[in-house]
């Protein structure tokens, strides 16, 4: 049995997909989202400015902004 995969997928301030910060591969939709409320200030601080979850390649939520102010 294959399992879903859940991933965070980052974009700058332009939109444009991050290379790193890189989202590990999660099992399953809570996980992922746990793991995005522990880490998206380290990540805006990287340069992330957007997250969005794809499960096995597609969009399963909207895009979340990440601000720190």
């Amino acid at each position: 049995m294959i399992r879903p995969q859940w991933v965070w997928e980052l974009d700058d301030a332009d939109g444009r997909a991050l290379a790193t910060p890189v989202s590990p591969a999660f099992t399953n939709q809570f996980d992922a989202e746990q793991w995005l409320g522990e880490s998206w200030r380290d990540l805006a601080a990287q340069g992330a400015a957007a997250a969005r979850l794809l499960n096995d390649g597609a969009q399963a939520t909207a895009t979340l902004e990440l601000r720190t102010a």
